[in-house]
C-alpha cells in the first residue's frame, strides 16, 4: 500500500521536534496556564515523564524496525500506556508494520487508537489518510469517506482529495471521482502528486 513521502516527512519532523523540544514544551505549558503554586514540582514530574516516554518510544520503535521478536508486544504495550503524541507515533509505526504483513484489520485498530492519542492536527491528518486507505483496502468505502471528512487542514487537501477520488472510483462513481481529483489539482499539490492526479484523471477518460 502506497504511503506518500509528504506524510512520512511530517511524522519524522514531529518526531524530531519532540525529541529536541519536549522539555521546553512542558515548561511552556506550565507558564502558559499560570500554574505558579508548586509549578517546580509539577515541572520536574512532567519533564521526567516526557523524557521517559521519549526514551521508551525510541526503544520500542527501534526494536520494531530491527524485527525483534518482542517488538510487537512491547510497542502495543507502549501505545496502550501512553495516551499522548508519542503513543500516536508508535501506533503509526505499528500500523505500518501490520500493513507490511497484510494484516489490515490490526493496522486499522492501531490507527483508530492513534486518533485519540494526539490533538496535533497535522499528525491526525496523517493518521486519517492512512486509515482511509486501509478502509478502502478492506472494501469499507463509506467508512473511508467519513474518515476523510475529519481532515480539515488546507495543507492536506490535495492528498485527501486524491484518496477520496480513489474511494469514489471503487464505488463506481467516476464523475464524483473526477471532481475529487480536480479538487486535488486545485489544492496546491506537489509536482509528484500533481502528476499522479493527472494520470488518474486520464485513466478515467480512457
Amino acid at each position: 500500500m502506497e504511503v506518500y513521502t509528504t506524510e512520512n516527512e511530517q511524522v519524522d519532523a514531529l518526531r524530531r521536534f519532540l525529541a529536541e523540544n519536549g522539555k521546553a514544551l512542558v515548561v511552556g505549558v506550565v507558564l502558559g496556564v499560570g500554574a505558579l503554586v508548586g509549578w517546580r514540582l509539577w515541572q520536574n514530574h512532567q519533564n521526567d515523564s516526557v523524557q521517559a516516554a521519549s526514551a521508551s518510544y525510541q526503544q520500542v520503535t527501534d526494536q520494531l524496525v530491527e524485527g525483534k521478536a518482542e517488538a510487537i508486544a512491547s510497542t502495543e504495550k507502549f501505545t496502550a500506556e501512553n495516551k499522548n503524541t508519542y503513543g500516536a507515533l508508535a501506533s503509526l509505526e505499528l500500523a505500518r508494520h501490520y500493513v507490511d504483513q497484510k494484516d489490515f484489520a490490526k493496522a486499522a485498530q492501531q490507527l483508530v487508537q492513534a486518533q485519540s492519542q494526539t490533538k496535533d492536527a497535522d499528525l491526525l491528518a496523517v493518521v486519517n489518510l492512512r486509515l482511509a486507505r486501509i478502509q478502502l483496502q478492506e472494501n469499507k468505502a463509506d467508512d473511508a469517506l467519513k474518515t476523510l471528512d475529519a481532515i480539515k487542514l488546507e495543507g492536506w487537501a490535495s492528498q485527501a482529495a486524491e484518496v477520496r477520488g480513489d474511494i469514489l472510483v471503487s464505488k463506481g462513481d467516476n464523475q464524483a471521482a473526477r471532481d475529487a481529483y480536480n479538487k486535488g489539482l486545485s489544492s496546491n499539490p506537489s509536482q509528484a502528486q500533481q502528476a499522479l492526479l493527472r494520470m488518474k484523471l486520464n485513466n478515467l477518460s480512457s
